[in-house]
């Protein structure tokens, strides 16, 4: 963040320039930057549901939460936290209209932490096929697709459910190193969605649920990536823990 000069005239008008007193003309920073804490979680503001849920979670275990769709503030970030209920389209759309794609992308490629909540874990794969073929962030490959038909049950699958480590014992460590470490397994938590999570690489499941007979990915994630299809910030204690987990992450 850009410091004040040592000494500086106000100028005429705040936000254009500092005018020190050599003369030269400086860049006025922010004044959301000048009030952001110097580590900071933002939660990604564009434009869908569920974003103040999220909020009063993470305050629980950080007093630096920032909501904000400026990208300055996303830029400056110490983590992010993409959450949201909706289509697939609506969400990839919000992001673009407030021009945060590249900001999000660049964000997870510099090894920012990045926390994607239900359609906010979706977004963080390829492809969505939800009213249609959709490019999604893509920070892993894979797609969205719709539940199958189920064997006795209806989507959208909502409620409680509960989490497992990959039966295809690709995990050895199970859930260490990720935000879900030391949850027991077949943990509860609240889901409520249509569509699913498929990744194309195996590797990048880190936990299963199973619903009307169909096992599907609910946490995806590779390095400082993680998606949550179900809600942590409405899973009770257990799903609180994740975030207070992601927090320490990004400490």
């Amino acid at each position: 963040m850009a410091s004040l000069p040592d000494t500086f005239l106000a100028p005429k008008t705040w936000g254009q320039a500092y005018l020190p007193a050599s003369g030269q003309v400086c860049p006025l920073p922010s004044i959301k930057l000048l009030l952001l804490p110097m580590s900071s979680i933002v939660i990604i503001d564009y434009g869908v549901g569920n974003i103040h849920s999220a909020m009063k979670g993470l305050k629980r275990f950080a007093s630096d939460v920032v909501l904000s769709e400026d990208p300055a503030v996303i830029r400056a970030a110490s983590a992010l936290v993409l959450p949201g209920q909706g289509a697939f389209e609506a969400g990839m759309e919000g992001l673009r209209k407030r021009g945060l794609i590249d900001e999000v992308k660049n964000a997870g490629k510099s090894g920012k932490p990045i926390l994607g909540i239900c359609l906010g874990a979706q977004l963080l794969l390829e492809r969505g096929h939800e009213f249609g073929d959709w490019e999604g962030l893509g920070f892993m490959q894979g797609e969205v697709v719709r539940f199958p038909a189920l064997k006795n049950e209806k989507t959208p699958h909502m409620g409680w459910n509960s989490i497992h480590t990959p039966a295809a014992g690709l995990r050895p460590a199970g859930w260490k190193g990720t935000p879900l470490e030391g949850l027991k397994e077949g943990s509860e938590m609240y889901f409520i969605h249509s569509y699913i999570l498929q990744p194309k690489n195996p590797e990048h499941v880190i936990a299963e649920t199973t619903y009307g007979g169909l096992t599907f990915p609910s946490v995806i994630g590779t390095g400082n990536i993680i998606g949550c299809q179900f809600h942590p910030e409405k899973s009770g204690e257990t799903g609180l823990q994740i975030l207070k987990q992601f927090v320490e992450m990004a400490a």
